[in-house]
């Protein structure tokens, strides 16, 4: 591996560790050449995903973007570092096992909010706010409107 600080080749490996949902081999590095240290994580790849957006140009999947999105959605909310990690790591599982390597952005769009809705309400409705690009203050109160009418629903018919 190359050393991301002096960019040699050869660096050495120190120390190897599952991390605690066991998906993931923290590695931590050494460069010979610059005495520098750092650390590298190491994922199962099932099959390489290609995203198709709305306008149907294709991209690679890239993990790290969603899971930047959902950090945004997330940030100053009360949801711990682990809980996001081991729900974008289900939702890649997921698209790799699907069998089909080309999803729609959709797709992925939808399985983030699904969990989002479960895992924090506040963070549900921003990410919904840019996924379904709302341009007004009434596409908040409308989806809002959707998100308490529905849980009235449940409420009512499990009474």
């Amino acid at each position: 591996m190359r050393c991301p600080l002096c960019g040699a080749e050869g660096t050495q490996v120190k120390d190897s560790r599952p991390t605690e949902d066991d998906t993931v081999i923290r590695r931590r590095r050494f460069c010979p050449a610059c005495n520098g240290r750092f650390t590298t994580f190491e994922r199962v790849q099932l099959r390489e995903l290609t995203v198709v957006k709305r306008n149907g140009r294709k991209a690679p999947f890239d993990r790290d973007k969603l899971l930047r999105s959902v950090q945004i959605a997330l940030r100053k909310r009360p949801v711990e570092e682990d809980h996001i990690d081991r729900m974008i790591s289900g939702i890649v599982r997921e698209l790799e096992s699907s069998g089909e390597s080309e999803i729609r952005a959709e797709e992925i769009g939808n399985r983030v909010m699904e969990r989002l809705k479960t895992l924090d309400d506040v963070a549900y409705v921003r990410f919904a706010s840019v996924y379904r690009d709302f341009r007004e203050p009434k596409d908040f109160g409308e989806f809002i409107d959707e998100l308490t009418g529905a849980d009235t629903e449940e409420t009512d018919a499990g009474a």
